[in-house]
């Protein structure tokens, strides 16, 4: 194998080795905002638990006074 030829095959290597971190970097950042976005979804839908629980006890079926 001639030396350019080696040359050339390093260099797809190191680009190929920098595109494969830069993925990897992407790919944690992501499940990372995931996550977050799980946590604050649960903690939404707790929020919305809770206040319909705090409303004024009719049933569900029930028609508001002003039908």
């Amino acid at each position: 194998m001639d030396e350019a030829r080696l040359i050339e095959i390093e260099t797809r290597i190191a680009w190929q080795e920098d595109a494969l971190r830069q993925l990897s970097d992407a790919l944690a950042t992501q499940q990372r905002d995931i996550e977050r976005l799980q946590r604050l979804c649960l903690a939404l839908q707790a929020q919305v638990e809770a206040s319909g629980d705090r409303q004024r006890g009719l049933p569900a079926d029930e028609r508001p006074p002003h039908y």
